[in-house]
């Protein structure tokens, strides 16, 4: 051993999914047309592997015989220009990282050292130009570079013994311009006067100079990310432009004046500052006993409300959390990995509180990802790569750790050219009685939780806070963290564990600042020795330990006599846990590293946040003559409407970036997962009503609870662009009416604000877009009564002399019973459609009280059963929103020309509601108005009809029309189909003289569900197994090192000998790496005790296997299907391939039950079609033809695709993943081994109400049955 191997794997031809993808791309988006073809090739470099393990590898590990071909050493080029491309040393590469993992599985004796690289082959005629253009194509430089096509000697790197860390001599006698040159050479995020007050510490108080360490750990603490300093700034001077709104906005400021003095009545530490207008309303509220259920913590991870909920009959207290997170910088230069881990720094807040995590909101800003990559500005990549490469970044994480994503929207504005907005909002809930609060105290250990230390993410917290140049953006690359989304999956699975929990006295998460400040915010007194930090690789010095912001780490308070256990616990999960400091009386902060005091600071010297900032406010005034609310949003649509084209203004609408249909943006994220998504993100029959609010079941593990949470965002950047002010209240007000819209009571509702602003500076007039701002948001929540708990400030959205809008976006939270809740498509024909709107004042600010009144008068409807469905307009107006009120049951509307202007049809309707009502209950609806005192605001506007066309006055404009117009604008961008292929599949239903009988009866089944790194759905699954009537054993695969792995074969022997069914679970087996799912599955059950442990149970205990998504995948791999054992997949077996379409794909799909062989489908009526959630991103089912017909022949084809009229078919939109004939899952010869893709385990009680069909297969009820 010790000599380096290279294979290449490539996709065979009708499987290279990617390679025509980059070919399109090239030859439309490229403009480059000479191109002919281009293969892409998965390039491993393996070391310290043995030639029998090598051999298996390569038809294990590193390619799967029915799709690829695999080359040793080299490939025929065929004359074609080649290049390669390798991240850069230090970022995660997960198919390295899982390709290392799967060997081990096949000897857990070798140590394999593997990289990878894509090598990508490109035939045609091009130019060097061209060639140059293509491979700036490929490679991002933030995050990878251009691979040596040499194979090296050798992988194991050698790296040099960094040296002691420096001290800054002289530092604390420099003079002013000394101390000013050399700050300017080190690149810091804090100011010059934050440097002066550092020496002025050190000279005064410490007596000796800084380390080098010291000077970037007060960078990192002080920085705008994680202290937000700009919102700390004192405004000293706040004057007010003239303008015809002076009045309502200076009158909110005198109201935020009265609150400050009186509430800091006496006390000289207080300041007016933008963090203390952000807070101010929610703390007069709370004055005012209007915020009696938010939990009361030192510990700051997330909002935090306190919920009585019913469980099983019982009441019972729990801890419903929410946080939003940005990472617009790292996104903006590393799209994937800065996407990633906005969303994982969203979820370790509420996980850091002990909550579990369930659902997650997406919403971001892009410029137009339509254009042409010439029109790239210098310095950027093209808006089409960073939007799409962050969406896989982000959809990536979530979906592999199993979060349901249950709401995602991209706002488009020309100004996010300046820098992108990536925002995360989470939901995260847990029993409160699971749940400690208590204080570090001496003596107290604190242990590093989850993922290593590595160069990734140094500096993140200070590059975030800066703005940005061209030249700046080269420097920034290490800034970026790299998400690995199995250990963060490792982690939410320990941290749901009550007993884990209890025993956590604090926790911090690993965003910002590393282990100086997640470590250092835990208690005042800290000793932390970094020599016991693990580290992803050698070389790393005391700073990069210290500041390093790498992913999936927690750091947990642990009394020591509790520490064993908790180690315990974290080995259980198989994860790496390491005390490496300790809680200590005295009051400072020391790092120690190589047994030497690197950072020794006060604790009252790190929380002055660096010197106190001041600057002067000059509010601008929004002019009146250019009035958002007087004029329609879209140029085009104006025009239109101005010619009397209402045609052609619907349609233009309809096209509009910020209206069209987002459904190949939004199904590239689970919404099913957990089984607890109310809505899906599109509903209805057809699936293409979008929702405006996500609402997901509490995430209780055992019992059975009717409460709902429900989470929805408002923000329009160009009313916030003219005004700020009303940017903010119209963002709250927006927030408020779609959970209202959705049944949500607006009077329990508390929000989170996202507040993302260009870089301010000396001048007065830079402040004032987030000062209105604020003031908007705290004139809304005043108006309505209702307080902000939380928020997150970014305050570096500058590149060049380009500013972002001015962004604030609230998030409205609300908590509800699962009946109260509606959705939004329409529901039948011969129903009216009414409009109820929002009062506004002379200043166009809504009138508070009267909108409050609306609300309860909507709520009351909703509950009577009166309103059907409801939606909010935005800014594009009524037309918009009933035409997607439409699109999901494809039903018609036509408006009342009379009751809407064609103005009004496009106008702003903010906060107002479109709402369906029966015939028979219209006067009940206009009499609830009318004792209101509302009638001015209800209006009845039209109809629905059963024709599918839009209609006003003489103008018709079919379903197909306006449909197309809605999908067409971003398909290149997202698309939902690649292949144009509608035909119907002629197959027949088999229906079996008998179905297998079990000879073995029991009268509870066991099931035994295997847990692997990138497994997610082992709850849902055995969540559906108990429901059935079964007991379950759910172990965890254990692997960080060799004795792991041998114990962990014994554990699944044992388990297997113990159960009558094997469940393999859905999920990223090793993150669907390397290149392919399912992979670590098999190679563990491959093993000679874990195979012979199933054998017998299938053989000689009548025995049953279910495998659904990555389970199912793992099934073909290993052979059970379609052979019935365990064997070596054959280049002609029948497999799993990824999606005709290139990408992960979730939404509810309609199967027909096409046999009845199998006992899994004993319960399920033979031709009978059900509606689940499908999500994966490869779920082709691909066989030669002499196996299709086999399969059909012997009723092994237990499932298919079908279309709306039950129809097995090839189109796309019902057949989602291309899968030949329309197989949706199949089973072994005799029917015992069955796997599907799709997730009949995502069920339950109003779950995905907005979904039409039946959604009960009895898949589980089937199998426990069949033991009894």
């Amino acid at each position: 051993m010790g000599n380096v191997r290279r294979v290449f794997a490539e996709k065979k031809p009708p499987f290279a999914v990617a390679a025509k993808s980059l070919l399109h791309e090239i030859r439309h988006y490229l403009g480059i047309a000479g191109v002919t073809g281009v293969r892409e090739l998965i390039r491993y470099d393996v070391e310290n592997i043995s030639d029998k393990t090598f051999e298996i590898a390569k038809v294990t590990v590193f390619s799967e015989p029915p799709v690829d071909w695999i080359y040793e050493e080299t490939f025929d080029e065929k004359g074609a220009r080649v290049f390669s491309v390798e991240y850069l040393p230090g970022q995660f590469d997960q198919r390295a990282d899982s390709a290392k993992q799967c060997i081990q599985l096949l000897n857990s004796n070798e140590e394999p050292v593997v990289r990878t690289a894509v090598t990508y082959v490109i035939d045609g005629d091009i130019s060097d130009s061209e060639w140059e253009a293509i491979k700036k194509h490929c490679i991002n430089p933030v995050d990878s570079r251009e691979s040596s096509m040499e194979k090296p000697g050798t992988l194991i790197q050698q790296f040099d013994e960094p040296g002691d860390v420096a001290v800054f001599d002289g530092f604390i006698h420099m003079q002013d311009a000394q101390l000013k040159e050399l700050y300017d050479s080190l690149n810091l995020a804090m100011t010059f006067q934050d440097f002066l007050h550092i020496r002025g510490y050190f000279e005064n108080e410490e007596k000796r100079d800084p380390s080098v360490t010291e000077v970037r750990v007060l960078d990192t603490y002080w920085s705008d990310h994680c202290r937000h300093t700009t919102f700390l700034t004192e405004l000293t001077d706040v004057s007010f432009a003239d303008g015809y709104y002076r009045a309502p906005i200076e009158q909110t400021y005198a109201h935020y004046l009265d609150s400050f003095q009186n509430l800091y009545a006496g006390r000289s530490d207080k300041f007016v500052c933008l963090m203390d207008l952000a807070l101010m309303a929610m703390k007069r509220l709370k004055q005012e006993g209007k915020l009696q259920d938010q939990e009361e913590s030192d510990e700051i991870n997330a909002c935090s409300i306190v919920v009585p909920v019913q469980v099983d009959g019982k009441t019972e207290e729990w801890l419903v959390n929410f946080k939003n997170e940005t990472h617009n910088h790292p996104t903006e230069i590393e799209p994937f990995g800065g996407a990633a881990t906005c969303l994982g720094g969203a979820i370790r807040d509420p996980l850091s509180g002990r909550t579990y995590v369930y659902q997650a909101m997406r919403v971001t800003g892009a410029a137009d990802p339509t254009l042409p990559v010439s029109e790239t500005l210098e310095g950027k990549l093209p808006q089409k790569n960073l939007t799409r490469g962050a969406a896989r970044g982000y959809s990536s994480y979530g979906n592999q750790i199993g979060l349901a994503t249950g709401y995602v929207k991209e706002i488009y504005h020309p100004d996010y050219v300046a820098k992108r907005m990536e925002i995360g909002a989470v939901m995260g809930a847990a029993p409160r009685a699971a749940v400690q609060r208590l204080t570090s105290d001496p003596g107290d250990m604190i242990v590093l939780l989850g993922g290593r230390t590595g160069r990734d993410g140094c500096g993140g917290a200070t590059g975030s806070s800066k703005a940005h140049t061209t030249q700046s953006i080269d420097t920034c690359g290490a800034e970026v963290q790299k998400g690995n989304a199995p250990t963060e999956r490792k982690l939410q699975r320990l941290f749901r564990t009550p007993e884990v929990s209890k025993i956590i006295k604090k926790c911090n998460d690993f965003g910002a600042g590393g282990v100086s400040v997640a470590i250092g915010e835990l208690a005042d007194g800290l000793r932390i020795e970094l020599d016991k930090v693990p580290k992803k690789y050698a070389g790393l010095d005391g700073t990069e330990i210290a500041i390093s912001e790498s992913q999936e780490r927690m750091a947990c308070v642990i009394a020591p006599e509790n520490l064993d256990r908790f180690l315990a616990y974290a080995k259980e999960e198989n994860l790496e846990a390491v005390p490496v400091a300790q809680v200590t009386k005295e009051p400072r902060l020391v790092l120690l590293w190589r047994g030497r005091k690197i950072v020794n600071i006060s604790r009252a010297f790190l929380n002055t946040n660096g010197a106190h900032q001041k600057a002067a406010v000059a509010v601008e005034m929004p002019l009146k003559e250019e009035n958002f609310f007087g004029k329609l949003e879209l140029e085009q649509v104006k025009s239109d409407v101005e010619a009397g084209d209402i045609r052609a203004a619907w349609l233009h609408t309809l096209s509009d970036l910020n209206v069209c249909s987002q459904k190949g943006l939004v199904e590239m994220f689970d919404g099913s997962i957990g089984a607890g998504s109310v809505f899906m993100p599109y509903g209805g029959r057809y699936q293409l009503t979008e929702t405006q609010a996500m609402v997901a079941k509490l995430p209780v593990l055992h019992g059975r609870t009717d409460t709902v949470t429900m989470m929805a965002y408002g923000f329009d950047p160009y009313l916030s662009s003219w005004s700020p002010y009303h940017g903010a209240v119209y963002a709250v007000l927006e927030s408020l009416s779609r959970i209202v819209a959705a049944g949500g009571d607006y009077s329990k509702v508390r929000f989170t604000f996202q507040e993302y602003f260009r870089r301010m500076s000396k001048e007065p007039s830079r402040w004032s877009q987030p000062f209105a701002s604020l003031l908007g948001a705290y004139a809304a929540q005043i108006g309505f009564g209702l307080p902000s708990i939380g928020g997150k400030d970014s305050m570096s959205g500058t590149f060049n002399e380009i500013d972002v809008p001015p962004t604030l976006v609230s998030f409205a939270v609300d908590t509800a019973k699962q009946q109260d809740i509606i959705t939004p498509e329409l529901k039948a024909a011969g129903n009216k459609l009414i409009r109820l709107s929002v009062e506004t004042d002379e200043y166009d600010l809504p009138v508070y009280e009267r909108v409050k009144v609306l609300y309860d008068t909507v709520h009351t409807l909703i509950q009577q059963g009166v309103l059907l469905s409801a939606y909010v307009p935005d800014g594009k107006g009524i037309a918009a929103a009933v035409s997607k009120m439409a699109f999901g049951n494809k039903l018609g509307v036509c408006l009342d020309a009379n009751a809407v202007s064609a103005q009004q049809l496009f106008a702003p309707d903010f906060g107002s509601f479109v709402a369906e009502v029966p015939t028979d209950r219209l006067s009940q609806a206009k009499e609830a108005v009318r004792g209101a005192g509302l009638l001015d605001a209800y209006t009845v506007i039209g109809e629905v009809t059963a024709d599918g066309a839009f209609c006003y006055g003489d103008v018709r404009i079919s379903m197909d029309e306006a449909l197309l117009a809605w999908t067409q604008t971003l398909e290149k961008v997202f698309p939902t189909v690649a292949q144009e292929g509608k035909e119907e599949v002629r197959t027949q239903v088999y229906k079996a003289d008998s179905i297998y009988v079990c000879r073995q009866k029991t009268a509870q089944p066991t099931v035994f569900i295997p847990v692997f790194p990138g497994t997610n759905c082992e709850d849902d699954a055995a969540r559906a197994f108990v429901r059935a009537g079964a007991k379950t054993i759910v172990k965890v695969f254990k692997n960080l090192d060799g004795a792991d792995i041998r114990d962990s074969v014994e554990e699944f022997a044992r388990a297997i000998q113990q159960s009558q069914i094997l469940m393999f679970p859905g999920g990223f087996s090793a993150g669907d790496e390397p290149e392919g799912s399912a992979k670590f599955f098999a190679n563990v059950f491959r093993n000679e005790r874990i195979r012979e442990a199933v054998m017998r149970l299938l053989n000689e205990r009548d025995g049953l296997a279910l495998g659904i998504c990555n389970g199912f995948q793992a099934l073909l791999k290993l052979g059970l299907l379609p052979y019935g054992e365990i064997t070596q997949q054959k280049a002609d077996s029948p497999t799993l391939t990824y999606n005709t379409i290139g990408r992960h794909i979730s939404k509810m799909v309609y199967t027909k039950v096409v046999s009845n062989k199998s006992p899994w489908l004993s319960k399920a009526a033979l031709g009978g079609v059900y509606t689940n959630p499908a999500s994966h991103g490869e779920g082709r089912f691909v066989a030669n033809e002499e196996w299709l017909q086999k399969l059909f022949a012997n009723g092994q084809v237990a499932t298919q695709y079908v279309n709306e009229a039950g129809v097995p078919t090839m189109d796309e939109e019902w057949n989602i993943n291309g899968s030949y004939l329309a197989v949706e899952g199949i089973t072994s010869p005799d029917g015992r081994v069955f796997g599907k893709m799709a997730h009949s385990e995502r069920r339950g009680e109003s779950v995905a109400v907005n979904i039409y069909g039946e959604q009960d297969l009895k898949l589980f009820e089937s199998g426990v049955a069949y033991f009894q």
